[in-house]
């Protein structure tokens, strides 16, 4: 059984528990939960979500940020922030068609040689397009390749502690982000479902990979 919540946060809410950058994000998020892995952080940690921003209204009190979050067990109550989960049916990855909208770290690794080189950001719309329609098919679908939008790129930079104690240390870490839009249709029926369960691409544990799909009826 998975679960799709939806996590809203007001400004007050935002600044009590300090949500300043995509590693604050993966904290407050990650916090809702607890840590079924045993410590073991190579294993899948059952939660995607992706920061759908702020929502400005009328009054202070409906400026909410709101925060998609699908998850293989239920969340707590948070602290601070409201949130309001249901069962995801098995029955929603079963349609032929859907619109989506995705969020993904754009990378690929250089080959040096024959050998496996480092991982590198793709750069620019055109080229995040056609990465997107080639590696598609891997995921279990094929793009509506005239639907599809690279709506946005942008580049998150955080502080990231490694360790603990005297062996702590502090690393920049830089995550490339587009948004994606557009239509799919759906080719192979248990890697699409392992996309939608399991995400898309790197960066997962700070909001890039959550297939977020409506059916096309």
């Amino acid at each position: 059984m998975h679960y799709l919540s939806q996590y809203q946060l007001s400004v007050s809410d935002a600044r009590r528990l300090r949500l300043t950058d995509a590693y604050s994000m993966h904290r407050i998020v990650y916090g809702l939960f607890d840590d079924v892995r045993g410590g073991e952080t190579n294993k899948a940690s059952g939660i995607l979500f992706a920061d759908k921003g702020m929502k400005l209204g009328g009054a202070p009190r409906q400026n909410m940020r709101t925060v998609l979050i699908l998850s293989d067990r239920q969340p707590r109550e948070p602290d601070y922030g409201n949130i309001q989960t249901k069962p995801l049916p098995d029955s929603y990855l079963l349609a032929d068609q859907y619109v989506f909208e995705l969020v993904i770290n754009p990378v690929r690794r250089k080959r040096i040689s024959d050998k496996r080189g480092p991982i590198i950001p793709i750069t620019g719309k055109p080229a995040v397009r056609q990465w997107f329609l080639e590696k598609s098919p891997g995921w279990g679908f094929e793009t509506h390749e005239p639907s599809l939008q690279v709506v946005d790129i942008k580049v998150e930079q955080f502080l990231h502690k490694n360790g603990d104690g005297d062996t702590a240390s502090i690393a920049q870490v830089t995550i490339a982000q587009a948004t994606i839009t557009g239509a799919l249709h759906v080719t192979d029926r248990n890697a699409f479902i392992k996309s939608a369960y399991y995400g898309i691409g790197r960066a997962k544990a700070f909001g890039c990979g959550l297939l977020q799909i409506t059916p096309i009826v």
